[in-house]
């Protein structure tokens, strides 16, 4: 499953496969290199950042993993 990023920093957006076992905690940003963390209250950066909740979110139906 794939979700696009967009950096809150520089506005870079990638398209990443997201872990389906697990949270991804940090991202690199390949635009500005800033290392992203997920926002208070999220389980990862694909919650804060991304087009698509993370795979253990989709699969639970939960809003966190």
């Amino acid at each position: 499953m794939a979700s696009t990023i967009t950096c809150p920093t520089c506005g870079h957006r990638e398209t990443e496969t997201m872990p389906t076992d697990a949270c991804q905690f940090f991202y690199d940003c390949k635009g500005c290199t800033a290392v992203l963390r997920p926002k208070a209250g999220d389980c990862c950066v694909f919650c804060s950042y991304g087009d698509a909740a993370c795979s253990p979110v989709q699969q639970s139906g939960k809003s966190c993993c």
